[in-house]
C-alpha cells in the first residue's frame, strides 16, 4: 500500500535527544529512550537512554520478521550491549530502556507493536479516532505528587519526588513494558492487526508530543490531540504544544518532568 508520510525528530531541553525514529517503505517506528537513574555516559557522550532507542530503531528497521520478533531481538540485543558496556544489570534504575511504537501497513491491514508510552493513534475519515493499546499511564502517581508539591517545595522538584521516581522506574516490566534487555519484557509487548479501511491517518509517537493537561490523568484523553492534529497538522501541533510548555518553564501549571521532552513522531496517510 502506498503512504503519504511526515515526520519529526526534535530534542527537548535535555542534553540530547534520546528519541529516534525510522520509515521504511512499509513500516515506521518511534523509539522513546529513557535515562538511566544513574546518568552515566558511555562513549563519552550517549546516555543509555539513547542507546537503547538507537538499537531497538536499527533492528526495526531490518523489517525482516513480524514485529513480536523483532521487538525480542532488540530487547536481547541492548541486553547484550550493556553487558559490553559492563552495567551492572542487577541494579535496575541503571538499565537502558526504551518505549517503541512501530507499524507495518499492507493490504491486509495495519499490523502494530507498542510498549512503554510511545504511541499509535489512528484518525478515521469521520474524525472519529482509536488508541491502539489503552493503558494507565505508569507516571500518573508521580505526576500528581508533583502538582501538589511543585508550588510550595522548596527543593527541586526532582530531588522532591527522588525516591518515587526510582520506585517508578523499578516498576519496569513489572507494572508497565519497556525493552530494558529483561525477558520480563516480553510478557508486556502489546500487538495486533488492525483493518485501514477508513482510517486517514496514523500517527506514532513518544509522550513528547503529548498534549500538557493541568490534572493528571490515569489514561490520557486524546480528543483536544486529534482536534489540534485535525486543525494545524503534525508540526503546527508540534509548535502549539511546545508554546504552551514555553508559557510554563517550571513545570508547574502542567506537571512534566522537563520544560520540553524529546519528540519522535510520524504521521501516516494511507492511499487507499
Amino acid at each position: 500500500m502506498r503512504t503519504k508520510t511526515q515526520h519529526i525528530l526534535e530534542k527537548g531541553s535535555g542534553r540530547i535527544n534520546e528519541d529516534t525514529l525510522f520509515i521504511g517503505d512499509d513500516i515506521f517506528g518511534v523509539f522513546d529512550g529513557a535515562t538511566s537513574l544513574d546518568n552515566a555516559l558511555y562513549d563519552g557522550t550517549k546516555t543509555g537512554g539513547m542507546l537503547a532507542s538507537s538499537i531497538a530503531c536499527s533492528v526495526f528497521s531490518t523489517n525482516c520478521h513480524p514485529l513480536v520478533d523483532l521487538a525480542i531481538t532488540a530487547n536481547r540485543s541492548i541486553h547484550k550491549k550493556m553487558q559490553l558496556h559492563g552495567v551492572d544489570c542487577s541494579a535496575r534504575e541503571r538499565l537502558w530502556s526504551t518505549s517503541a511504537a512501530v507499524v507495518r501497513i499492507s493490504e491486509g491491514g495495519i499490523e502494530w507493536l507498542q510498549t512503554g508510552d510511545a504511541f499509535i493513534l489512528l484518525i478515521y475519515n469521520d474524525h472519529t479516532y482509536k488508541l491502539l493499546s489503552e493503558k494507565e499511564d505508569h507516571d500518573f502517581p508521580t505526576l500528581s505528587a508533583w502538582k501538589q508539591i511543585a508550588a510550595k517545595s522548596v527543593l527541586p522538584i526532582h530531588e522532591a519526588l527522588k525516591e518515587r521516581l526510582r520506585q517508578t522506574r523499578r516498576g519496569m516490566n513489572r507494572s508497565y513494558g519497556v525493552l530494558n534487555g529483561e525477558k520480563e519484557a516480553e510478557a508486556f509487548l502489546k500487538t495486533g492487526l488492525e483493518s485501514s479501511s477508513g482510517v486517514k491517518d496514523i500517527i506514532l509517537a513518544t509522550d513528547g508530543l503529548s498534549m500538557p493537561v493541568e490534572k493528571p490523568e490515569k489514561e490520557k484523553n486524546f480528543d483536544l490531540f486529534v482536534e489540534r492534529y485535525l486543525r494545524f497538522g503534525l508540526e503546527g501541533l508540534k509548535d502549539h504544544i511546545r508554546e504552551i510548555e514555553k508559557e510554563d518553564p517550571r513545570c508547574i501549571r502542567y506537571p512534566r518532568f522537563k520544560c520540553h521532552d524529546d519528540i519522535a513522531a510520524i504521521s501516516i496517510q494511507p492511499l487507499h
